[in-house]
């Protein structure tokens, strides 16, 4: 099957739009999608949108970029498979007030020595705006990972099987595993603190205790 005819046969019409949309409106789930042309755009506009998803493969098409930022919407701008001079051009395309920047790579799925995440440090000294992580690989490790490094936004691929048919099914994660992974990174949000050095009251029996003098 060629690329074309792969994307015919996944595609949704209208028809599906609206069902989601429906959907969506009675669950209380926000959603938004990713355009990859600028009369994409124009389509999703009808279903206003909290926001707009800037595809890796999509970084470089300056007039794309051009027509999400005139919708005045927040947009989150993937960096797979993009050099820091393309990022920063797209940034200066983009209303950065109203920008999240997502560290990715762009391999389906992305072996663990090329997620390279302490790029999220890089984006974030390089960059005044939020830094969001994009994952592809197998796993949650990874993933969690990137929030203890400071990332404020975490995408991944969710699937119904892993086994079934198509490019990203691998790459995805199964129901279980994101109930894990949202589990497991608010326990990790949890942990992390303020920072700030001090002796816990939970600490002070056992200080009585242990401590010598």
């Amino acid at each position: 099957m060629t690329y074309l005819d792969y994307r015919y046969k996944v595609e949704f019409a209208e028809k599906e739009y609206r069902e989601i949309d429906d959907y969506c409106k009675t669950s209380g789930i926000t959603w938004f999608s990713s355009c990859w042309d600028e009369t994409s755009v124009d389509f999703m506009e009808k279903f206003n949108p909290v926001g707009y998803k800037v595809a890796s493969a999509t970084l470089t098409d300056d007039n794309l970029l051009k027509k999400l930022s005139s919708t005045g919407r927040p947009i989150i701008l993937s960096t797979g498979m993009s050099t820091i001079d393309q990022i920063e051009h797209a940034v200066t395309l983009l209303d950065s007030s109203n920008l999240i920047i997502c560290h990715c790579t762009s391999a389906y799925p992305c072996p663990p020595e090329e997620l390279n995440l302490l790029a999220i440090n890089s984006l974030k000294e390089q960059f005044d705006v939020p830094i969001g992580y994009s994952g592809h690989e197998t796993g949650l490790q990874s993933t969690i990972a990137a929030v203890v490094l400071g990332a404020c936004l975490v995408e991944r691929h969710i699937t119904l099987d892993r086994a079934l048919w198509g490019s990203d099914q691998s790459a995805s994660i199964e129901p279980i595993g994101f109930q894990r992974l949202v589990r497991d990174i608010r326990v990790v949000e949890s942990a992390m603190g303020d920072g700030v050095k001090r002796v816990y009251k939970s600490e002070l029996p056992i200080m009585k205790k242990l401590r010598r003098v």
